[in-house]
């Protein structure tokens, strides 16, 4: 219902019933505040909690808000504007999801207007286009008698007299429209100087994303439903014999019995029929033609396979256990190791969950993972599984929304925007690989942990959780020592499958006798032709993509940077660019050192697309793929990938992290691991977990069916005390030394940590502002507990230098809402000074 339509009706409302309403908007601004507005009388009815309204914000734009509360009681300081649109008959957000929402902005210190910006799909927002028409006031219809007189008095030229010509007609027009009607470049001049002179009003038309698939359908009218009603129809097709063709095809496809069922007009025609003889029967009055309006994805009720998962004694009793723990406890964490069949004991936990009438979410981090558990759980739970994730279109996120909303949906799989998802019975959370940073979001805000997020949703609905890993985040394990979590431990793999063996190769050694090859040494480049002759497949690890990391001048040694950010640019070879992985920049490749002149600039180290290559020299009849961000953009990327894989049409996969995870595949055996160091000597105090978890996830990836699988690790440190510990696939005694050096240093779990990025385009401007709120933040807290500034690792990231205060906080001895508190308030003084007015602060809770 429109604004204009909407004082149209308000005349006809009697003054008794003329209440006036103020509805408390969210709206997706970076603001910690909600906007009042006023509700047209004739919409007091139909304004509710939870539906989306179209309101104007500042001075020129308009914004899809939900409504947060109504109230009677008008805002305080200013006079509140009306709302344009009402988009909902009922509420597409609940009241928990705008409880969640409110929790996340607070406890991640961002607004709610950027919660609700993450939360909601795209479809459900609305998307806007700047158009002209004629201003009310102006006289339409300028005849040629009073082109002159029209002219002279507002001073026109021939071409805004053409475009009042063309509104005449047109109604409205979009800038492009009218520039492409006119043959124009510069229509905005003309725009700008008649909008001047109230000829032409520009407005915003608002358009829904989100628009449901309709299907055109034929059925056979109602009053031919019936025996004798079908020989009278063929009375009528007698003089042709194309219209008896259709008339039959569609028989013998939906016979009259089944009326009043329909078939799509695409599948009838599909049978090479003609189109004019179907419509001729359309005119006639024997066929009716209407549309419907089609799920994205075919919703069945879930059904079992008639060989449902048989679980090994072990995996039953691991369920078992969590059953018990879940009696006492809303949280149990199953420590499982890789090829243990953590998926088939979620299968069994999913099942008891959903007979019993409630919903189910399952996170994934990485949407690689999202295809191959799809697939699998499938066949086991029809096509009633919804699955979530960016790789979706707007249309289909929004029919996932709203089948959740409806209770058409009650089992998703899905990222971590999922939990943003509209609940109303949630039984079960489940969050596989739960050690995952890829849960974390970054930027922008809300920068939220979905794990931690997950928890919070659960206790909210009085649900379960579920946390699965075979290498669990030290936090979570420490939880479960202490008993705060049940402790679910698997320590051998499904069937007959063992452990993989871990080899070591020295990279100095290999290097000594001259036996690389390119990057590979000898003991991994003769495995992996061992496992070719054998028909195996093989998996490649380098946690770097792109062809080569940089490229450099031989002669003095200069390496091309990006010109936004402090990084040298990436070499990606089959796009002949340099090419910045935190900001996009791009560039075409040097052919002269842009510092002395030299031609000798060449490619250093090497990513995931160099060794694709050299594969296809060394291995020639190999069939060799990779697996990246750069080779899975599109939304099938993956699963081509995986499915190509899985059919072994694919010997070797090169890949990024995204091939460590959860990925099950029957015929490798081998797995190659390269530039390890790089991620261990990372300076964090979590590199040494993430290094763990990231080889031992790796290495879980290799003889998962039968017989040993292998690892090849190529490192500069084989003595490292690390590899040890993975060699022996020990994560006890990981734990039981990282635990010891977390307490000592105060490190989480036994601190929770708030980095603070203050941001500027000059550097100077960044530190001093740093300096200013850091010593500020010491003086209440304490010099221990506020470390910084410092300037990280990357300095200057989309032309802005960054400067990190890092906020060490003890759990036991802090309020942390009131700590929290004291925080922001000091950040919005430092606002107060208007020689840090463009100064950025972004504040990261809980930093990972």
């Amino acid at each position: 219902m429109s604004l204009f339509q909407s004082f149209s009706d308000a005349q006809n409302i009697s003054s008794a019933e003329r209440t006036t309403l103020f509805a408390e908007v969210i709206i997706p601004v970076p603001l910690k505040t909600t906007f009042t507005y006023r509700i047209p009388f004739e919409l007091n009815d139909f304004v509710q909690t939870g539906v989306r309204v179209v309101v104007p914000f500042g001075k020129k734009r308009v914004l899809t808000g939900i409504v947060k509360s109504v109230t009677d009681k008008a805002p305080k300081g200013y006079s509140a504007r009306y709302i344009l649109e009402l988009l909902d008959e009922n509420p597409v957000v609940t009241p928990t999801q705008l409880w969640f929402w409110q929790w996340i902005a607070s406890y991640y210190m961002c607004s709610v207007g950027e919660v609700m910006n993450a939360a909601l799909p795209s479809g459900l927002k609305l998307s806007s286009t700047s158009r002209l028409q004629l201003h009310p006031e102006w006289k339409s219809g300028i005849g040629k008698e009073d082109i002159e007189q029209k002219r002279k008095e507002y001073n026109l030229s021939d071409d805004e007299i053409n475009l009042i010509n063309l509104l005449e007609l047109e109604s409205s027009l979009t800038y492009e429209q009218a520039g492409e009607k006119l043959n124009l470049r510069d229509i905005y001049q003309i725009i700008k100087k008649l909008t001047q002179k109230r000829i032409v009003i520009i407005f915003e038309e608002l358009k829904e994303k989100y628009s449901p698939l309709k299907e055109k359908q034929i059925r056979i009218a109602k009053k031919y439903a019936s025996q004798e009603g079908i020989a009278k129809a063929f009375t009528h097709t007698t003089r042709s014999k194309k219209q008896e063709e259709v008339l039959l095809t569609y028989l013998s496809k939906n016979p009259i019995q089944d009326y009043p069922k329909s078939i799509s007009k695409k599948e009838l025609l599909g049978e090479n029929l003609s189109p004019s003889s179907l419509k001729t029967l359309i005119r006639n009055g024997i066929f009716e033609e209407f549309e419907k309006t089609l799920s994205r994805f075919e919703f069945e009720d879930w059904i079992q396979e008639t060989s449902s998962i048989n679980l090994t004694s072990t995996q039953e009793k691991a369920v078992h256990q969590i059953f018990e723990h879940f009696q006492d406890k809303s949280t149990v964490l199953l420590h499982g190791v890789t090829g243990s069949g953590k998926t088939e004991m979620y299968v069994s936990l999913i099942e008891q969950v959903l007979q019993s009438g409630s919903q189910v979410l399952m996170l994934l981090p990485e949407i690689a993972l999202t295809s191959q558990i799809v697939v699998r759980l499938k066949r086991i739970f029809g096509n009633a599984v919804g699955v979530y994730h960016s790789r979706f279109s707007d249309n289909e996120r929004v029919e996932v929304w709203k089948g959740v909303l409806n209770g058409d949906i009650n089992f998703v799989i899905g990222v971590r925007s999922s939990v943003f998802l509209p609940f109303e019975h949630l039984g079960l959370i489940i969050i596989d690989e739960e050690h995952d940073p890829s849960y974390k979001q970054y930027d922008p805000a809300p920068r939220y942990h979905a794990r931690d997020a997950a928890l919070v949703l659960a206790h909210k609905h009085q649900s379960k959780v579920v946390l699965g890993s075979a290498t669990p985040s030290v936090e979570s394990y420490y939880l479960a020592r202490q008993k705060q979590y049940g402790l679910v431990e698997v320590l051998q793999r499904f069937g007959e499958a063992t452990l993989p063996q871990i080899q070591l190769v020295d990279l100095r050694e290999s290097k000594k006798r001259k036996e690389l090859k390119e990057q590979f040494t000898l003991e991994l480049f003769e495995q992996m032709k061992t496992a070719l002759e054998q028909q195996e497949q093989i998996l490649l690890f380098q946690n770097r993509r792109g062809y080569a990391p940089f490229l450099s001048c031989e002669e003095c040694e200069w390496i091309p940077e990006c010109q936004n950010c402090s990084v040298s640019l990436t070499y990606h070879q089959r796009a002949q660019e340099l090419r910045c992985h935190y900001c996009g920049f791009s560039t075409q490749v040097p052919q002269n050192c842009s510092a002395c002149g030299s031609t000798k600039v060449y490619p250093k180290g090497f990513g995931t697309q160099k060794i694709e290559e050299d594969l296809q020299v060394m291995l020639p009849e190999s069939r060799v793929a990779r697996m990246d961000k750069d080779t899975t953009r599109t939304r099938t990327g993956y699963e081509k990938i995986i499915e190509a894989f899985e059919k072994h049409d694919i010997d070797i996969l090169v890949g990024t992290q995204m091939i460590t995870k959860g990925l099950d595949f029957e015929k490798v055996n081998l797995v190659g691991v390269f530039d390890a160091d790089r991620i261990l000597f990372f300076p964090d105090f979590r590199s040494s977990e993430r290094f763990m978890q990231l080889i031992m996830q790796v290495s879980g990836r290799a003889g998962r069916r039968s017989g040993e699988g292998k690892v090849v690790i190529q490192t500069y440190s084989p003595s490292h005390p690390l590899f040890s510990i993975i060699g022996l696939h020990d994560y006890q005694t990981f734990y039981n030394q990282e635990i010891v050096e977390r307490e000592q240093y105060l490190y989480p779990p036994f601190s929770r940590l708030i980095k603070l990025m203050v941001r500027h385009e000059e550097r100077e401007t960044a530190y001093k502002a740093a300096i200013i709120l850091s010593k500020k933040l010491q003086s209440k807290l304490g010099n221990q507990r506020v470390l910084g500034p410092e300037a990280p690792i990357i300095e200057r990231i989309r032309n802005k230098f960054q400067q990190a205060i890092l906020i060490k906080l003890e759990r036991s001895q802090f309020a942390l809402g009131k700590t929290k508190d004291f925080i922001q308030s000091q950040i919005d003084e430092l606002y107060k000074d208007k020689s840090f007015k463009k100064v950025q602060v972004v504040v990261d809770v809980d930093f990972v």
